[in-house]
Order: C-alpha cells, then sequence, then structure tokens
C-alpha cells in the first residue's frame, strides 16, 4: 500500500487547513486496511497520535486537538482526511497519514502491521 498525503502549509493562528490521504494498492492489501490515521511529530519530539478513524467508523482524537480538527474517510476513494481549524503555534510539526492493517492468508497466518505516508509540513505562525 502506497499512501500520499497532502495539503500541508504555512497558515497563521487561528487559521485552517486541511489534509487528504489516499491510499493505493492492491485489493487484497486495501481490503486489510481497518484504521487510518494521522501522526504528527515535531522538532525533538517523539511521534504522536492526532487522529484515528477505524472501518466501524470508531474515531479517537488526541486531546490538544479535539474540538478543533476532524478526521473523515471517503471509503471509495479510499482517503482520509484531517480538517483542522483553530490552528496553533504548537501544532506545528510534519503530520504522517497511517494505516493499520489485518492480512490474513488463506493458510491461517495472519499479519498485522501499519503503512506510513511520506510527511507533510504543517508550520502555525504566531
Amino acid at each position: 500500500v502506497q499512501l500520499q498525503a497532502s495539503g500541508g502549509g504555512l497558515v497563521q493562528a487561528g487559521g485552517s487547513l486541511r489534509l487528504s490521504c489516499a491510499a493505493s494498492g492492491t485489493l487484497f492489501n486495501i481490503n486489510a486496511i481497518n484504521a487510518m490515521a494521522w501522526y504528527r511529530q515535531a522538532p525533538g519530539k517523539e511521534r504522536e497520535l492526532v487522529a484515528k478513524i477505524t472501518d466501524g467508523g470508531s474515531i479517537n482524537y488526541a486531546s490538544g486537538v479535539k474540538g478543533r480538527f476532524t478526521i473523515s474517510r471517503d471509503n471509495a476513494k479510499n482517503t482520509v482526511y484531517l480538517q483542522m481549524s483553530s490552528l496553533k503555534p504548537e501544532d506545528t510539526a510534519v503530520y504522517y497519514c497511517a494505516a493499520d492493517y489485518v492480512e490474513n492468508f488463506p493458510s491461517g497466518s495472519v499479519v498485522v502491521g501499519r503503512h506510513w505516508g511520506q510527511g507533510t509540513q504543517v508550520t502555525v505562525s504566531s
């Protein structure tokens, strides 16, 4: 699976941005995805989960973005979005798209993992 992220950029505090991440690959690989998420990593900090949405529609947000960010997905397009509003300078980071998968093989073996997309820079100026 390849994850292509886009939509980052420079915005002033209080502004908005929308990130997109499109997944592509074989039907087997795409169907194995059971959740998609956005992570971010600021300079000198560890990568952290921002928001996740499962196949069943369950959504989790990091406490610092609740009420400001909205994650959604378009299953027909294999795309996940992150609408970011009321942006703050502390939201500045490289944002990464991720897809969690469970691959079930006829042999009975199961492979669990996570695909990562390339990062997209989000910079919020004060």
